[in-house]
């Protein structure tokens, strides 16, 4: 565990303690130099910490103020110089004091749990040597029954510091209890590890042998100068290092628009700007589960390669937006890009703006009047929910008859969900102008998320996300209300969130692809969630029209076709093999069923057949993979209005499909097949005939470096 001439310094700031001084003891024995520091004499300079390796600080009662002083100058210049640094339990929260972050641990105290509780490592770091003690990610270290102290993050996030695992209490994953964090400060390391660390306990079990191993690991690597984690974890550098941590995984997208790692949802601020394409997200730098959002960013000059840009918008520690910075839009104001997203703190939801002068987009200057609408309409009952005193959230906006015009998502008690309509000279002062729609119909929902208003010419495009589908409104605007004359399904599957570029006089549509396997497999793979391909939406006789946008073609490697394609009560499978693939066929049919069979293993015991009848298509996948975790239940999606022939086009990368089929419908969903060897292709049709006119197959490429 420990080189032979490792010396560790032990912190103290006074008279230890008992659990201060069974953790003292429990080093003296493990490690061959331990040494007892007083902070008192690291104030005084009386003591040269350069004669340390690693310096621990262990501490099981709260912080008082003055106990670290002057000292902390001293232990953080030590670190700068490349020196290591433990903080377990409670000194944990010394962070800010120490200048090693400005944001401490939310959540303190002291908890006594009647299960063994312990560390859930991410997966993102479980291969590093600090873990070589460890088989899995689920690390109990303290025995039950015990009144252990703890300082961890919960609803916040460390400003520079990368979270290396979440907690467990029994079987009880906690996802969003972040215990153990590591920073990097200048040339050295600082590893908090605050919970579940108890050394005055004379238990001799599985948790008090895990203790011992992961405090001593942790030692010993900060005394090696080995750094744990991801240094400057939301800087470019460090989020394509993720990236290329993740980059073999066969689930992961390949040419979709990914995280590096943790979590995405909604697409947000879509723009180009300065000949570049910037798509923001939703993102959790904490892990792949919802919660504390901040903004990621990545960047393209094609549509088609992608580079992860810095995190573009983190909570204010202080601010209206400390618990969350939610989804929004981006906007041109006289050159000035603008953001307008929902800020959450607490039970409050609420607009706020945020602008730049970096050419890049990189670096955002927060309204420091925000949030820029104090308040929902007062004269609306706005729907509350468990997590908020209203539902109102999520940013349109757009300038036209010489206002800002603001669309923001929101719920009506005892009517349903609704869009709601502000206007405004600036993009800081706005007026309530009524509701535009409210769904005032069964299963419209009772609140609608995500509204977005586009012009397509011969008609106007609204569409709203409701908790379980994205809903669309073809129309037109009359006196602030939207006159809607048709409504349907923006997409069949599990597309949710969508947001539109306009560029190029066209319109460009991206949505958030959840995942649809649980969240412990979620966590075991490191991350969640994807984007879509960008879709081109444009209207034609009255219909929405939706197609994959052209630029994708540049992704097209090895290329296969079939010309007529004939067959009858059977089923054809093709050489070519892949989980990054492009398929494009034209389908006469008068079988009772025909198809094609996608993400197959060679014996079919994983397959995802991607069934059409006259009436609909079926993506069927009870046998789409051997992962109990993954949802087996069929996406349909009606075709019985459509022309003949019809023409299918698939878009298989890594977990996900979408579907397009005569650029009227779409269905997009997510399957896991688990064996390397479930890459396979068939076509089939059963009770009559079927010819695919044309078939055509293309792999396609990597749209991130890393991937290639």
């Amino acid at each position: 565990m420990f080189d032979s001439a490792v010396r560790i310094g032990f912190l103290h700031a006074a008279a230890l303690s008992p659990e201060q001084r069974a953790a003292h003891e429990w080093c003296t024995a493990v490690a061959p130099v331990v040494e007892r520091v007083s902070l008192p004499e690291v104030a005084s300079g009386s003591i040269d910490l350069d004669r340390y390796d690693a310096l621990w600080w262990h501490r099981d009662a709260a912080l008082e103020e003055p106990e670290i002083g002057a000292a902390a100058d001293a232990i953080h210049e030590y670190v700068e110089r490349g020196g290591g640094l433990l903080l377990s339990l409670r000194a944990l929260s010394a962070v800010p004091e120490l200048g090693v972050d400005s944001i401490a641990p939310d959540a303190t105290g002291v908890e006594e749990a009647e299960v063994p509780t312990g560390y859930l490592l991410k997966s993102l770091y479980a291969d590093h040597t600090a873990f070589d003690e460890f088989d899995g990610l689920r690390v109990p270290t303290c025995e039950p029954g015990r009144e252990a102290p703890y300082a961890r993050y919960e609803t916040v996030l460390p400003d520079r510091g990368e979270p290396l695992a979440g907690a467990i209490r029994g079987e009880e994953d906690g996802f969003h209890r972040l215990p153990l964090v590591s920073w990097t400060v200048g040339e050295g390391s600082v590893l908090g590890a605050g919970s579940a660390l108890a050394f005055d306990d004379p238990a001799d079990g599985e948790p008090a042998t895990n203790r011992s191993r992961l405090v001593g690991s942790l030692l010993a690597v900060l005394a090696r100068g080995d750094h744990v984690g991801t240094p400057e974890p939301r800087s470019s550098e460090g989020l394509s290092a993720m990236r290329e941590r993740l980059a073999d995984d066969p689930l992961r997208p390949r040419y979709h628009l990914t995280p590096p790692a943790n979590w995405l949802n909604d697409p947000n601020g879509l723009i180009e700007w300065n000949d570049r394409y910037h798509v923001f997200y939703q993102y959790n730098p904490g892990g792949p589960m919802h919660g504390t959002i901040h903004w990621g960013h990545a960047v393209s000059d094609d549509l088609v390669h992608w580079e992860d840009e810095p995190v573009a918008l983190s909570p204010s520690p202080d601010g209206p937006d400390r618990d969350g910075c939610w989804s929004g839009c981006a906007i041109d104001d006289g050159g000035t890009p603008t953001l307008l997203y929902t800020g959450g703190r607490g039970r409050s939801q609420l607009p706020c703006r945020a602008t730049t002068s970096d050419p890049g987009l990189r670096t955002w200057e927060k309204d420091p009047n925000n949030p820029i609408i104090p308040e929902p309409p007062a004269d609306l009952e706005v729907i509350a929910s468990d997590h908020w005193e209203a539902e109102f959230r999520d940013h349109c906006v757009w300038h036209e008859n010489g206002r800002w015009q603001q669309l923001i998502g929101a719920g009506i008690d005892g009517e349903g969900g609704a869009v709601l309509r502000y206007t405004g000279e600036t993009l800081s002062d706005w007026e309530y102008a009524g509701p535009l729609l409210v769904g005032d119909w069964e299963g419209a929902g009772g609140m609608w998320e995500c509204p977005e208003l586009l012009d397509l010419g011969e008609t106007r495009l609204l569409h709203v996300s409701n908790y379980e589908d994205v809903i669309y409104f073809l129309g037109s605007v009359e006196d602030g209300r939207f006159e809607a004359e048709k409504r349907a399904l923006l997409d069949h599957g599990d597309l949710y969130a969508p947001q539109s570029l306009f560029g190029d006089d066209r319109y460009l549509l991206w949505g958030w692809l959840l995942e649809t396997r649980d969240e412990r497999t979620q966590w075991e793979a490191g991350w969640s969630g994807t984007l879509s391909i960008p879709r081109e939406l444009f209207a034609e006789d009255g219909e929405l029209r939706q197609r994959p946008a052209p630029e994708l073609e540049a992704l097209r490697r090895s290329h296969a076709r079939h010309v007529d394609l004939d067959v009858a009560d059977e089923e054809r499978k093709f050489d070519v093999r892949g989980r990054s693939l492009e398929l494009r066929a034209t389908l006469h049919s008068d079988a009772e069923e025909a198809g094609i069979g996608v993400f197959e293993s060679p014996d079919d015991v994983e397959r995802t057949p991607i069934r059409l009848t006259d009436e609909e298509l079926i993506v069927d996948r009870e046998t789409s993979s051997l992962d109990e975790s993954a949802a087996s239940d069929p996406r349909r999606m009606a075709i019985d209005d459509l022309e003949r022939p019809l023409e299918l086009r698939a878009f298989l990368d890594g977990s996900t499909l979408e579907l397009f089929v005569n650029e009227r419908r779409c269905l997009s969903t997510r399957v896991y097949p688990t064996r390397p060897d479930s890459d396979g292709l068939s076509a089939y049709a059963r009770g009559g005939s079927a010819v695919f006119e044309e078939f055509e197959i293309w792999e396609l490429g990597s749209a991130w470096e890393a991937g290639e």
